[in-house]
Formats: C-alpha cells, sequence, structure tokens
C-alpha cells in the first residue's frame, strides 16, 4: 500500500485517492524566461518518478505541469532582447522540452499556459469579490484579502500575526492589510494587457494555478506538487483562493480531522544547494540543464538526482556527479557482462521485487530502492544469471534508468573523459587505502569511476597498473 508525505498534515498517509478510476496531479512547473537549471532538473525527475510510480501501482493518471507565459520576468526579459514576449516563450519552452526529454522525463498529459486561460482566471477572481474574500482598489489592481480565509497559513505553518508588514510582505498603500496579495494587475504602458471588468490589465501570479487546475480538474483533486521553495507563498495563496471562490465547503478528512484545501496530498521536494545554499537564479549559483549536459550524461544526471529522497536537500558537486557516474556505470556493466533475459516483473516475483516495491510504496523511497538495484547487480556480477539482470533491467526502467544499450552508454561515458594522468594516479592512490581498510565499497566505488572514464586497471604482486582503453 503507498504511502505518501502530505505537507499538508505534515505526516506520512495511506494514498486514497478520491476517485481511483481518475488520479489527478498538478505541478508547477516553469516561468520560461531563460534556460532550465538543476533545480528544475529535480522538480522534472521528481515528479516524472512519483507519475511513473503511480501508474505502475495500476492507477489511471491525469499529470497536469503547468507553464508560466507571462509574469514581470518575462516582460522584461523579452524588452531587453528586442523579441515579443511570444518569441521569447516558445523558444525557452522548446529548450524546457528538450532538457526534460535528455533526462528521460516524460511528458505530462496536459501543459496548460497561463496565457491561454485569462478567461478562466477573471471569472475566479469575480467569485473571490462576489464571495467576500477579495477586492478592487483605487489603482485598478484587485487583490485577495487575506483575513477573508481564516485556514491562511495551514500548509505552511505560518500565523498571519506572525506576518508583519515590511519583512515577509511587501507593504502597498492600495492595499487593506498589508498581507493582502494581487490577483489582477492594472495595466503599465507597453505592457500586454487583457479587458477585465476592472479595467485592462493581467493576472497576478498566485491566481492562474487555481485556475488551471479548477477548469481541469474540478474543485478537488489528488495531488498538488511544486518544490519546497513554493509552499509560501505561492500554494498557501493557492489554497485560499480556491477555497474562498468554492464558497462553501473546502475540506478532506485526514485521521478524523477535516482540513480545508481543495488538494488531499501537499507533496514537495526538497532544493538542490550549492555552498549550503539553495540554487536559484536570483542568487546566482544556478547552472542549467544544458550546461551541465555538456560534461555529464543525462542519464548521470537523473541518477544523481533520484539518489537522495525527493524531500531530501540535495547537494550539487562535480564529485557527486563524479560519484553518480561510477555508480550508474557498474549497474549498466552488470548488464553488459550478462544479457539480460526479459522479465515482466510484479511485486512478488522475488525478494528483490518485494524490497523494491516496498521501498517505493514508502512514499517514493528511491534511496533504498536504489541499494536494491546495486545488491541485484553485485549477484548479476558473482552468478551471470540472466533472468536477475532481465529483473535488474525492469525494475530500473520502472524510475527510467538502464534503458540504453550497455556498450552505448559505457562507451560515451568514456568518450567525455577528462581525467589527468596525475589525478588517475591519485584515484589508484586513494583505492590502494581503501583496500587496505578493507573498505570495499570505496574500492568499488573507485574503480567504477575509473571505469567510466576508459582507465583500464591491472592488479598484480608489484601493485597496479593502468593504462588508457
Amino acid at each position: 500500500m503507498l504511502t505518501v508525505y502530505n505537507t499538508l498534515t505534515r505526516q506520512k498517509e495511506q494514498f486514497v485517492p478520491l476517485n481511483p478510476q481518475n488520479v489527478r496531479m498538478y505541478v508547477c512547473g516553469m516561468t520560461v524566461y531563460d534556460y532550465c537549471h538543476l533545480g528544475h532538473a529535480r522538480v522534472m525527475v521528481v515528479f516524472d518518478i512519483i507519475a511513473r510510480w503511480l501508474r505502475q501501482c495500476g492507477y489511471p493518471l491525469t499529470y497536469v505541469r503547468n507553464i508560466t507565459d507571462i509574469d514581470d520576468k518575462i516582460i522584461a526579459r523579452a524588452a531587453e532582447n528586442g523579441e515579443t514576449i511570444g518569441e521569447l516563450t516558445a523558444r525557452f519552452i522548446q529548450a524546457m522540452n528538450e532538457d526534460a526529454a535528455a533526462l528521460g522525463v516524460i511528458r505530462p498529459d496536459v501543459e496548460p499556459k497561463a496565457t491561454e486561460h485569462v478567461r478562466q482566471m477573471l471569472a475566479m477572481i469575480q467569485r473571490l469579490i462576489d464571495n467576500g474574500k477579495a477586492y478592487p482598489a483605487e489603482n485598478g489592481d484587485v487583490y485577495y484579502a487575506v483575513r477573508e480565509f481564516s485556514a491562511y497559513g495551514q500548509l505552511s505553518g505560518k500565523s498571519l500575526d506572525d506576518l508583519r508588514a515590511g519583512e515577509r510582505v511587501e507593504v502597498d498603500g492600495f492595499k487593506r492589510d498589508p498581507l493582502d496579495f494581487v490577483l489582477w494587475k492594472a495595466a503599465k504602458p507597453s505592457e500586454p494587457a487583457w479587458e477585465s471588468p476592472w479595467g485592462q490589465g493581467r493576472p497576478g501570479w498566485h491566481i492562474e494555478c487555481s485556475a488551471m487546475s479548477e477548469e481541469l480538474f474540478g474543485d478537488t483533486f489528488d495531488i498538488h506538487g511544486g518544490g519546497a521553495d513554493l509552499q509560501f507563498p505561492h500554494h498557501e495563496n493557492e489554497i485560499a483562493q480556491s477555497c474562498g471562490a468554492h464558497g462553501g465547503s473546502c475540506g478532506h478528512n485526514h485521521g478524523g480531522k477535516t482540513i480545508e484545501s481543495h488538494v488531499k496530498y501537499w507533496l514537495h521536494n526538497g532544493f538542490i544547494r550549492v555552498d549550503g545554499e539553495k540554487m536559484s537564479k536570483s542568487l546566482g549559483n544556478f547552472f542549467t540543464i544544458r550546461d551541465v549536459l555538456k560534461a555529464y550524461d543525462a542519464e548521470v544526471v537523473r541518477f544523481f538526482i533520484l539518489r537522495a529522497h525527493y524531500r531530501s536537500p540535495l547537494n550539487y558537486s562535480d564529485a557527486h556527479l563524479d560519484d553518480a557516474k561510477g555508480a550508474l556505470t557498474r549497474l549498466y556493466t552488470a548488464l553488459k557482462n550478462t544479457p539480460p533475459a526479459e522479465c515482466a516483473v510484479s511485486e512478488n516475483t522475488n525478494d528483490y521485487t518485494r524490497r523494491f516495491f516496498a521501498a517505493m510504496n514508502d512514499d517514493f523511497g528511491t534511496v533504498e530502492a536504489v541499494v536494491v538495484l546495486f545488491e541485484l547487480a553485485n549477484e548479476v556480477n558473482k552468478t551471470n544469471n540472466a533472468e536477475l539482470a532481465g529483473c535488474l533491467k525492469a525494475l530500473s526502467s520502472i524510475i527510467g534508468l538502464l534503458e540504453r544499450d550497455p556498450l552505448e552508454f559505457l562507451q560515451g561515458c568514456a568518450a567525455s573523459g577528462s581525467l589527468s594522468n596525475e589525478e588517475i594516479e591519485n584515484l589508484i592512490a586513494q583505492r590502494k587505502q581503501a583496500r587496505a581498510e578493507k573498505n570495499w565499497a570505496e574500492s568499488d566505488r573507485i574503480r567504477d569511476l575509473l571505469t567510466a572514464e576508459n582507465i583500464i586497471l591491472e592488479d598484480g604482486a608489484n601493485g597496479t597498473t593502468w593504462r588508457r582503453a
């Protein structure tokens, strides 16, 4: 039985969909004004794995990931480049899809664009005004009245009284309360605008996901996902908007307690960090997916992401990617040496499959699932059992790994190698020390890393020699 960690309740819960024949998942996607970085890659890969596992469990799933194609950054970048907003967003949507495909990410079923759903946003804003949850201001903006939603703060654990003006929210003289947030922005000269009952303008960022998820899924759905940075204020505001627009009950029962939210399960992936800080464009410490793919195979990057639990922070470094490369090489080497037999795995095929399924059913536990894959690879290396090799390939395929020809992958990794002679000698010395300390896992890791770099080791009575293949 699948359990998931629900950010809303801060605990693991048994996954019981609203309708087992129509599971619905909405994930906040990219704002398309630049190339995607590794933080975006983690969102893509994490929810790709979640979607794959839900389908593996037999649930008919509709997976939606939206595209934000209008906001302040997009407008500013288009003006800076001297191109239209449509030209800019089309270019980066294509780049995003190319990056996702390289990482083995299956396209979502629906990818709605904000600019194509302004009509639905206008209708939702009007309902919020009619329900006393929002108000037009004198400057032409429309704001959500946060204090009119008593459950505000339940997702993030923040108290309204703690969110003092000027500390976490922008102070605006046209707001009734500093905590209120914008639903509709009055038009500025030379900016794109749509007609509305409150004058020309464009939607605020938060309203788009509430309006698009309602258009596609109705008043309520199963899973809403995104990065941990969206928990507040974006997802908190979504709950306020969607529940406020419904005008009646808006909640789900969790352990006998009803919690106000239009979504039953909220899932958030952890940050990718660089030197202890979140990777982001605003901090200038980001690495684009395509820049990383110049140095590393895309499957290595995917493997690097899923070796950590999706809710945990993930530290980026070349050393960690090198380690992922060596480890993935080890799995592929097992399949190269023992061609796999066809294998249709199920949960109870053998002990390996039982443990793999148990790991994935425990909040998508890819860390433990990968441990099972390595144990299988070790057994394949010992026995040359083609059926076990087939099991290794089949289980890996469920999470989007080992789907290429092993020789092609190994040759590709070797061709990208760039270790100097000195670096090779240093690694061999580290391996020698690890063997002396009987640290076989570290010895194997270094050997796999060198193998991935197309370095052939020869252990003899006089020590280890090496040569490039």
